[in-house]
């Protein structure tokens, strides 16, 4: 391949993983990558609600649109998520419209999903199809479970689960719902299972799958759906809300990959008598049968049958114990949002979702306003020039936390936002992101930053309000030290105060973990070289000016003037970058169009990314490895504002999912170059297929150039 050309903005490239990274974060990445970036739209209340850590309660949709008929299916849903605001929750009905899931529904998109007539019932399988064909539909209980886990929402309430149907070992009709529940950790809070089902069977499977079932009230008597007696007892028992709360605690602190079942009795004075429904049962089935229904159309033929066949008791019954199901599923999730408020303040892990380990990210928000010039000189002197001037969002935090959520990792970003006109612009843009976790303050202003490119690309001059970022605390950080402390990599640029990061090197030496430090531009490089804190850091992922200013910083000799030509450039790289890795693990210096140096421990003739064992790295030498970059055009070039952050976000993403040094570092090319030619700081084109080790290893790569640093 050509050697390649990339901007000279391309500089903050980055780091690696430390030695933990749990297969259970592999695991749960599957469901994150499926619902990222334009399949999902969470409300802005929903959002808010979440970033704020206030209880939000996710509601299924299949009930409006498969479970009863309009208008009774739109009341009903109105009325339900009134009682969940009453009983101090915020509602999130999962829905599907036009291709997109929506978590938490305006009352006109209920409207619209309780009307129509073509709504397809989506459960994990229909996800595909039905937003690739930009369809509508209600989500089953699979469904809204795959939703709620991807939002962050730990609390589901609906009527009853799916289970086993009646004569299910013959036809091995079972439902979607149960697996569903042994594989995605969301708590689950319904009247049991539909006594149109085999309850002993549904029970035996729940428990194949490793799912957590209590029964709650007075009774340990598993309940079914119409009727508060099933004759099978559940295997666990909670009396209140604050009881399943705690339960549920303990699911989320175990990072158990299955959910939790509470089983909640109908209110008695609208229990249906357990044997005028089981007759109903059985002529429903029958007509069933004749009638040659199978499939997931069974469930609503006999719930309608089942309506006609009381004379309406059972849809009487119905309509109570879905509110009486959200009453206690709100409280419960007010009780959960106390106990992880808790947590936050005793610096114990907060335990939102049930998930393993997160990466953390510790930087800047920004909302950023591009200016590129249409004419190869800029003119001074008050005169407009002509251009194009675009909003964006960034901030080296953000870009990372952006960047690593659409390539299936999701880190935890720490970071603050002002309460501003910005604010809903910001939750928005940020919706595929974990920002539970993010500071938003009354009177102060999110930050914002503005950039005047040349028509060439070439950054002409830039201006940054930028004070919010040190109300990113050591004391602010210092509540999410679990967090920390398991992370499988934790990321902290140099735009917050130097205590926090001096706080972040602490944790690292006391507890070996993996840090990485972006430093941003040369004037915040040195940050963490000031003291000894340095010495904790596993890398750093400095552009050649950066590293100078670094070794100035430490008192060790420094050219005066930077060299141009490939070979001295990476002379002076080497030269600089040798004295720091006597602590750290891998400098990583970019050099603009020049390409990427890693300069570290070799075995083999590859760099070691991932801190190793004492005696593989005692037989290590110091290497540097050369790296060329991407052709691309100066007219392709749009936005230089995040491609640094996109490269180093893609060397990441390969190190958590334990790919070689040579996979980790083009993965990161890839994803560079795709936000080169983006408007957006980070390209809505990176995801998971475009930036792959399939990718890479179909692609041709020049051959990386090593020299021995010894």
């Amino acid at each position: 391949m050509k050697t390649i050309h990339m901007h000279k903005m391309i500089r903050k490239i980055t780091s690696s993983l430390g030695r933990h990274v749990s297969t259970m974060a592999r695991g749960t990445t599957q469901v994150r990558r499926f619902l990222h970036g334009a399949y999902v739209r969470i409300h802005p209340s929903v959002q808010e609600a979440l970033m704020e850590g206030r209880p939000v309660v996710a509601l299924e949709s299949t009930i409006i649109t498969h479970g009863m008929a309009y208008p009774l299916n739109l009341s009903m849903a109105r009325e339900v998520e009134e009682t969940v605001r009453v009983n101090g929750a915020v509602p999130a009905t999962v829905g599907i419209l036009r291709g997109q899931i929506h978590v938490g529904l305006t009352d006109e998109e209920l409207e619209f999903l309780a009307s129509s007539k073509n709504a397809v019932k989506v459960s994990r399988r229909d996800f595909p199809f039905v937003l690739s064909q930009g369809l509508s539909g209600g989500t089953t209980v699979s469904g809204t479970m795959i939703a709620a886990h991807k939002a962050g929402i730990p609390v589901f309430v609906t009527g009853g689960i799916g289970g086993v149907h009646r004569e299910g070992e013959n036809t091995m009709d079972v439902s979607a719902d149960l697996t569903e529940l042994g594989r995605t950790p969301v708590a689950v809070v319904s009247a049991g299972a539909k006594s149109i089902l085999d309850i002993g069977r549904t029970l035996e499977y729940l428990e194949t799958q490793g799912v957590c079932v209590a029964a709650f009230g007075e009774s340990r008597e598993f309940p079914a759906f119409f009727s508060r007696q099933s004759g099978f007892q559940a295997p666990y028992h909670v009396r209140d809300e604050e009881e399943a709360a705690k339960l549920i605690d303990s699911a989320l602190g175990l990072g158990l990959s299955s959910g939790v079942l509470i089983a909640v009795p109908c209110p008695q004075e609208r229990a249906a008598s357990g044997q005028v429904i089981e007759e109903a049962i059985q002529q429903a089935l029958s007509k069933a049968r004749s009638k040659g229904i199978t499939g997931k159309e069974v469930t609503p033929f006999l719930l309608q049958k089942l309506t006609e066949l009381t004379d309406g008791k059972s849809l009487d019954s119905n309509l109570a114990l879905i509110q009486n199901n959200a009453k206690v599923g709100s409280c419960i999730a007010v009780a959960l949002s106390k106990i992880q408020k808790a947590r936050r303040k005793g610096n114990l892990p907060l335990r939102g979702d049930m998930t393993a380990p997160q990466p953390v990210v510790i930087g800047g928000i920004n909302v950023d306003f591009i200016a590129k010039a249409q004419n190869p000189d800029i003119l001074g002197g008050g005169q407009t020039n002509a251009g194009r001037v675009r909003r964006t969002f960034g901030g080296v935090g953000r870009n990372l936390a952006d960047c690593l959520s659409r390539l299936g990792q999701t880190p935890l970003l720490l970071s603050a936002v002002g309460k501003d006109e910005h604010l809903q612009s910001v939750l928005h843009y940020c919706h595929h992101m974990d920002m539970s976790a993010v500071l938003q303050l009354e009177g102060k202003s999110t930050a914002t930053y503005c950039a005047v490119v040349t028509s060439a690309g070439e950054l002409s001059i830039g201006l940054g309000d930028m004070d919010i970022h040190q109300q990113i605390t050591e004391q602010y950080v210092s509540q999410f030290k679990e967090n920390l402390c398991q992370a499988p990599l934790v990321c902290i640029d140099g735009n917050v105060p130097l205590s926090t990061i001096q706080y972040v090197c602490q944790l690292a030496k006391e507890h070996q973990l993996a840090v990485c430090y972006e430093p941003t531009d040369e004037n915040k490089a040195s940050k963490p070289f000031l003291s000894d804190s340095w010495k904790s850091l596993t890398y750093i992922s400095p552009n050649l000016q950066e590293l100078r200013a670094i070794n100035r910083t430490l008192g060790n000799p420094v050219p005066a003037e930077l060299p141009s030509r490939l070979e001295d450039v990476v002379q002076t790289a080497v030269a600089l970058a040798c004295p720091l890795l006597a602590h750290l693990q891998c400098v990583v210096v970019t050099l603009g169009t020049h390409g990427i140096l890693l300069c570290g421990k070799s075995l083999g003739g590859s760099i070691l990314l991932c801190p190793g064992a004492q005696e593989q790295t005692a037989a290590a030498s110091l290497c540097a490895a050369h790296y060329p970059t991407i052709p691309i055009s100066r007219e392709e070039i749009v936005n230089v504002s995040g491609a640094g952050d996109s490269l180093m976000a893609g060397i990441l993403a390969g190190m958590l999912a334990k790919h070689d040094t040579d996979t980790c570092v083009q993965m990161g090319l890839l994803a560079a170059s795709l936000s080169l030619r983006s408007y957006e700081p980070i390209s809505p084109e990176i995801s998971t297929s475009s930036v792959s080790q399939e990718q890479v290893k179909s692609r041709s790569w020049p051959e990386v150039k090593v020299w021995k640093m010894d």
